[in-house]
């Protein structure tokens, strides 16, 4: 078993370890284990034969704050340990049926079955196949240094091969099913590569207008003119033109703006059309994207989520590949299209009160390259969507307040809305269940009280048969203060029963589940997320926890990943941005962590609380934030609730057989009641790990 641990500068880290039979180090041999900062990472190997010698490399990713030459690692732990052969394969078994997507929740004996099975087929030792399977666990694509690796080994394997899409429109009527158009502006520094790149679409049913500013060059308005003399799909229109005058009966079914420096993958119609054809009532279409280098060559990809409210109130997450269907846009017939770009953001937030989940059709494929804009530029686009944004706010959201977030590299405007509070302030009750546990129960309670700024919260200790003697007279003790009651729980540990008990006697219109091991580090953790539990649109609110090393415990929780559901950002610093900037936004997720969680009691119960049969220990808080969900509100988690989580402190670790079979059949049941849910999690992206809790590639 290697085990190392270290602290660094920087977003990640993986370590090499180079092994020497004698011969000089054996790339077959090399061993890669992603590090977390400041924990101890683990990982089985195994050696064919003696080894001479062992070399230990850290590779360091800079995370943008760091430069890369900020140091080496502090490392705080290092071992290699021998296994007996059967411990060895028990930990492999156990890792491939927790993380590897072939064999998730098979019993050891049915993953070695599985193994053998395969082995024979590739004529090799199932022991082999068993060791080649558990690496891939550990492989990870970053979205910088493993993005090449992911275009040659995983998008290319997905493109049209010959003949599909002709097949695809000889399948269509005459003239094809969707009729595009776009829209690009010509100016001084306008890119033909933009165009080009229309002019190749495998999709040919797509019409452009090109606006000519007054400061064009005469030479590339003459070779404007021969293009759209060679192409009768394209127009040229003056520059004070209109949107209006794309927005004719016949001129299409989605409208687009074409930025001027930016290109388009050669099947991105093709995929569009294919996506809204799946979906015929989408009235808003958007892709994912990357960045062109100045080499030309693709970098920085960004793999949205799907359709995010919220995450659409922090930034322009869908940027400028987005098409919309005509009758979004009837209210802006007198924009002028040399406007259109910098008015994107403006359109989308506009459209935002109108669309639901079902009206948005996201195409989880790059299909769109973008150029970065120039400081200047960056700066006006800041600027620009900051002015929309507010512009919204006062109209459709009065009261919410507008405020500078925190940008993250490549982003345009970062922000946060406060949302206001009632008048007067709503009761919350907050339900801690304990079982002893006075170190942290202490220290939870008391941070409560005397940190935060909310002004009318009740704290409801749910008492499961504490015995310790300290334990029982703190909480004859703080049951002093009137904020604080303290409920007794007779019956054995169920996480979800105690919480039902609880909130059956809760006074307040709010309830905040916490955990007896939560620590309050911000006063205005509370007044935050009731803040967003107040709106009527939203269901669960979740916060941002943090482990006593200050790196992340709780980003959000994302479905799928190990089976189940992980919680986002795992391990990650408390600085970090987080992959597109998430660490650090108010957005959208399917479900938040009950370690601390608020929610209206009239949603709590109308969902009928946590399900005490079937889940009594983990998972719960998922399900119920997916049976809110199902009943139609949107769950939120926000970076500005931030708390540390010393996790599961109070009931354990899953260490026994008996507590193995529980968990088990907890997570069976998650998979028989929510199914294909877990693994299309509409908050991430089908192009990004199931594995690892990091945003890495797939």
């Amino acid at each position: 078993m290697l085990e190392f641990a270290a602290e660094y500068a920087g977003s990640r880290a993986t370590l090499t370890l180079h092994v020497d039979c004698g011969s000089g180090a054996d790339p077959a041999l090399s061993v890669s284990l992603p590090l977390k900062w400041g924990r101890v990472a683990k990982r089985v190997c195994y050696f064919p034969e003696p080894v001479r010698e062992l070399v230990l490399e850290v590779s360091i990713a800079p995370d943008g704050q760091s430069a890369p030459e900020s140091g080496l690692p502090e490392i705080s732990h290092c071992c290699l340990a021998w296994l007996a052969p059967h411990f060895a394969r028990g930990r492999i078994c156990q890792r491939l049926a927790n993380m590897h997507h072939r064999y998730r929740g098979l019993e050891h004996r049915e993953v070695v079955r599985a193994l053998r099975q395969e082995a024979a087929g590739r004529g090799r030792t199932w022991h082999g196949q068993g060791l080649s399977r558990y690496a891939e666990t550990f492989h990870k694509r970053c979205p910088d240094a493993g993005y090449q690796m992911w275009l040659a080994q995983v998008e290319a394997e997905t493109l049209p091969c010959a003949g599909e899409v002709a097949d695809y429109l000889a399948e269509q009527k005459s003239p094809p099913q969707f009729l595009f158009h776009l829209h690009l502006p010509a100016i001084q520094e306008l890119d033909l590569g933009a165009l080009h790149s229309l002019r190749q679409q495998s999709y040919p049913n797509w019409r452009l207008a090109v606006t000519i500013g007054v400061d064009v060059p005469p030479a590339l308005v003459a070779e404007l003119e021969r293009i759209s003399a060679d192409d009768e799909r394209i127009t040229l229109l003056p520059d004070d033109a209109r949107l209006g005058d794309l927005l004719e009966e016949e001129r299409g079914d989605f409208v687009a703006a074409l930025p001027y420096n930016d290109h388009l993958a050669q099947h991105a119609l093709y995929y569009i059309a294919r996506a809204v054809g799946a979906q015929p009532d989408a009235l808003l279409v958007y892709t994912d994207s990357d960045s062109l280098n100045r080499a030309g060559e693709r970098e920085a990809p960004l793999f949205k989520p799907g359709w995010n409210p919220d995450l659409l109130l922090a930034y322009n997450y869908i940027g400028s590949a987005c098409l919309f269907r005509r009758p979004l846009l009837d209210g802006f017939r007198s924009l002028r299209l040399d406007s259109w770009s910098e008015s994107g953001y403006r359109l989308l937030l506009e459209a935002r009160a109108r669309l639901g989940q079902e009206d948005v059709a996201h195409v989880p494929r790059v299909l769109y390259h973008q150029k970065p804009l120039l400081e200047t530029a960056l700066a006006a686009c800041q600027g620009a969507e900051r002015e929309a944004l507010a512009g919204y706010l006062s109209r459709v959201m009065p009261g919410t307040q507008l405020e500078d977030g925190q940008l993250f590299p490549g982003s345009a405007a970062v922000m946060r809305c406060r949302f206001p509070i009632p008048e007067p302030a709503p009761l919350v009750s907050l339900l801690v269940p304990t079982r002893d546990g006075i170190e942290y129960l202490r220290r939870c309670v008391g941070s409560i009280l005397s940190l935060t700024d909310y002004p009318n919260f009740e704290v409801l200790v749910l008492d499961n048969q504490s015995s310790c003697r300290e334990t029982l007279a703190y909480l004859q003790q703080v049951e002093t203060d009137a904020r604080v009651r303290v409920l007794r729980w007779d019956y054995p540990f169920n996480y979800s029963a105690i919480n039902n008990f609880g909130a059956r006697h809760a006074r307040g219109e709010l309830l905040g589940l916490i955990n007896n091991d939560i620590e309050v580090i911000s006063p205005g953790w509370l007044r935050e997320m009731v803040s967003h539990a107040c709106r009527p649109e939203i269901g669960c609110v979740g916060a941002k926890l943090y482990y006593d090393n200050d790196t992340v415990q709780h980003g959000g929780v994302i479905l799928g990943i190990g089976g189940t559901a992980g919680h986002s950002h795992k391990y990650a610093r408390r600085e970090e941005p987080g992959y597109m900037g998430r660490l650090q936004v108010v957005q959208n997720l399917s479900a938040v962590t009950g370690a601390c969680l608020v929610l209206r009691k009239s949603v709590f119960e109308e969902v009928g609380g946590l399900n005490e049969r079937d889940l009594p220990v983990a998972y719960n808080d998922v399900d119920l934030c997916l049976k809110v969900r199902e009943a139609g509100y949107r769950n939120l988690w926000t970076p500005y609730a931030e708390l540390y989580h010393h996790e599961s402190l109070s009931r354990g670790a899953d260490d026994t057989f008996r507590k193995r079979r529980r968990a088990q059949r907890e997570a069976e049941y998650m998979r028989k009641r929510w199914g294909q849910a877990l693994d299309t999690d509409p908050a991430y992206n089908p192009n990004l790990t199931l594995v690892h809790e990091d945003f890495s590639l797939k």
